[in-house]
């Protein structure tokens, strides 16, 4: 069992919160601060009910060094900025000043830590640098879903030090979508695939096969099926070292009675910057000097004539290179299928990563049942893994 936020007495105590700030940042400007606002109600909640707050949280990659590109700082401004009021910023997670701040905080005050992996022993779940972080606070509420498929000192090795733990709204509300409403859908259960590679979402695949009533595929990883059903594709992406695993997913959807929807057409390009859509061809017509870059009109006409009945649909990577106007009809059309089923109440449940920045890109993102804040986190539940942050919060 999971123990939720709510059910602990916080009044006056120091809550350590782990939170996934991993926001994308240019020239110190939040370029997307959905994750940011996402963990709002966790720090709103600790403040009304009269307790202090220490943040602590990842960015990007800097290798266990300092590196200023990847400093905090920038989000502990946009989160004054969204909690109208300001926060306090230790340059160091774990030195003595860092500590005796948090130690120091008055009720309804806020302390954001320094970039966690500016120290190595971060992400080899170091237990000397886990204690130290504990040192911060006396209650540890993790609401960082998207770092629930790593077992960092953050997440994983601070838990040892402390008699009391949970997790926040965002994470128990992950919980509920990502684990609770997949384990016991209301049917038809329809699976969308899109993105790049067939190798990510293997497992995925694998575990619906099983669950799902129909599997909508589209996106470059449709490419690597067509292939494997002997279609020439041209100059489209292709994993050459998934197509046996194609054939045999295929194979085993056949003999089992799965219906797995695959493009009848597609819009192709010689280049990915064409400012001019192209008329859709036929899947056995496709340019040997052309790659396909979104699915066409026939394709999209097919699968939202399958998402109108569904029940509960999952969603995970987009139908083409959306982030291009030219070849971005295919996942919009779908994204606003997805609005309208949810508004008569089928449940749509979009994985986090590309799928997220696609619905977000279209002003949809708060229109669907729930939109995960992990990539690899959301992807790894759903397919039915284990994940060990997961696990070390489990009384």
């Amino acid at each position: 069992m999971l123990r939720p936020i709510k059910s602990f007495d916080i009044k006056g105590q120091t809550v350590l919160i782990r939170l996934d700030l991993n926001v994308p940042i240019l020239d110190d400007v939040i370029q997307d601060d959905f994750r940011i606002r996402a963990c709002l109600p966790t720090i709103n909640y600790c403040l009304s009910e009269g307790a202090s707050v220490v943040l602590m949280s990842h960015l990007g990659r800097p290798g266990g060094e300092y590196n200023e590109q990847f400093s905090l700082m920038p989000v502990g401004e946009h989160l004054a900025s969204l909690l109208e009021m300001p926060i306090k910023f230790s340059s160091d997670c774990i030195s003595q000043d860092a500590i005796d701040t948090s130690l120091s905080l008055k009720t309804g005050e806020v302390h954001l830590l320094e970039n966690l992996r500016f120290h190595k022993e971060e992400s080899t779940n170091d237990s000397v640098f886990a204690n130290k972080l504990s040192k911060h606070g006396r209650l540890y509420i993790n609401d960082a879903f998207g770092t629930a498929h790593r077992a960092h000192a953050s997440n994983h090795g601070v838990i040892d030090n402390f008699k009391n733990f949970g997790i926040g709204f965002l994470f128990e509300k992950e919980m509920k979508y990502l684990k609770d409403v997949i384990n016991k859908p209301e049917r038809p259960l329809v699976l969308i695939l899109g993105g790049a590679k067939v190798s990510t979402k293997l497992e995925l695949i694998n575990k619906y096969l099983q669950q799902a009533d129909t599997i909508i595929i589209g996106g470059g990883m449709a490419f690597t099926f067509l292939k494997a059903m002997g279609h020439n594709i041209g100059k489209s992406l292709v994993e050459s070292k998934m197509i046996e695993q194609a054939k045999n997913i295929l194979d085993t959807a056949r003999l089992n009675g799965k219906k797995i929807i695959l493009p009848n057409d597609i819009v192709c390009s010689e280049d990915i910057n064409d400012i001019n859509r192209n008329n859709p061809v036929s899947i056995r017509e496709i340019p040997e000097n052309q790659m396909g870059l979104d699915i066409g009109s026939k394709t999209i006409e097919k699968y939202l004539e399958i998402l109108d009945s569904a029940k509960t649909v999952l969603w995970n990577g987009p139908m083409g290179v959306f982030e291009k106007a030219s070849f971005a009809i295919g996942t919009e059309a779908i994204a606003k299928k997805l609005v309208e089923i949810s508004e008569f109440n089928a449940t749509v449940i979009a994985g986090g990563g590309d799928t997220a920045s696609a619905l977000r890109h279209f002003n949809m993102v708060d229109k669907v049942t729930h939109v995960s804040t992990g990539g690899g986190a959301s992807l790894e539940l759903m397919s039915g893994n284990q994940l060990e942050a997961i696990n070390k919060l489990e009384i």
